[in-house]
């Protein structure tokens, strides 16, 4: 037979926590500039040992913190402005997903579809992109709760970074390996040029794609395939092809205002290029159509975060 306590006695509480567990630790503010001065801290002197010394030790390090340094700041910065409500699980799911899912993707598509052609820009763009889009589906098939454009630029614009992070590695890797033996100044200027345009490729254009499609996204957690989609994924593609031929745009230009010869005789270096001056030409051909192509970009970006009250959720 059992007896109760007399009143006033405390009950005994039952083993284990009896509060929620605490939420996950939010980033700090700044964090983004912390990791750029501490990156570049960090890789300039190893270039520099590296140049004087000839040791190829610090080769790996070199390749993939000046391949990650730029996309994992701006992922960083874009989550500190817009997407701290979106949780770092889904911001680093996003990031990694377009590194290992986007580049395996896009490597396989390429390699059985595409063949040296006229078309080739086209091909890649749209293996590519298709393939980054395909990994932000991917990450938040079970994330129903996630929708609206802020969201799909934030994330998107992740996916975009793994991927264009990666991309370097592999860039970075092909400028340094030659036949004469290790080249660093290649390898510097490749990751230089590929850091300071980290963010008006990739992670750009996959911002615009992921803006849309979840902007669109039903409540269930459904992905709607609407014309605004696939416009923008058309248009998204466009900017990438654009992205990729200015060099071959700038020399068809040169050679039809030089009467040089056939455009793909007329680059930099070759037997054919007739003069400093149409060298001169070329590059600003070649560098200011790549400002116009990020320009447009920038300006589809913005006016889309403007335009995000107009976009229907509706399921």
């Amino acid at each position: 037979m059992t007896h109760s306590p007399p009143p006033g006695t405390p009950r005994a509480r039952i083993p284990g926590p009896q509060q929620p567990p605490p939420p996950y630790p939010r980033i700090r503010a700044g964090l983004w500039k912390r990791c750029l001065g501490g990156g570049l801290a960090v890789w300039a002197p190893g270039m520099l040992v590296t140049y004087v010394t000839r040791s190829t030790a610090l080769l790996p390090t070199l390749i993939l913190l000046g391949s990650f340094l730029a996309p994992v700041t701006f992922v960083l910065w874009a989550y500190e402005r817009h997407g701290r409500d979106l949780g770092v699980s889904a911001i680093l799911g996003s990031f990694l997903a377009g590194g290992a899912l986007g580049v395996l993707g896009a490597s396989v598509m390429e390699s059985y579809l595409l063949h040296p052609s006229l078309g080739m820009f086209t091909g890649v763009a749209l293996t590519e992109e298709a393939a980054k889009l395909a990994a932000l589906v991917f990450v938040l098939r079970r994330q129903p709760g996630i929708r609206g454009t802020r969201a799909g630029l934030v994330l998107g614009a992740a996916v975009g970074f793994g991927f264009a992070a990666l991309e370097s590695v592999g860039y970075a890797f092909d400028a340094t390996v030659s036949t004469g033996g290790v080249d660093l100044r290649t390898l510097l200027e490749t990751e230089l040029l590929r850091g300071v345009l980290a963010p008006f490729g990739h992670g750009l254009w996959t911002a615009l794609a992921g803006g849309v499609l979840l902007s669109l996204r039903r409540a269930a957690g459904g992905f709607r395939c609407a014309a605004p989609v696939v416009g923008t994924c058309l248009g998204v593609c466009l900017l990438h092809v654009l992205w990729d031929s200015t060099h071959g745009i700038a020399a068809r230009l040169v050679a039809r205002l030089s009467g040089a010869g056939p455009a793909g005789q007329l680059l930099p270096g070759s037997p054919d290029w007739p003069s400093a001056g149409q060298e001169h030409l070329f590059t600003l051909f070649s560098v200011g159509g790549s400002v116009l192509v990020a320009l447009a970009g920038v300006g589809w970006v913005r006016s889309l975060a403007l335009r995000e009250s107009s976009w229907s959720n509706t399921p």
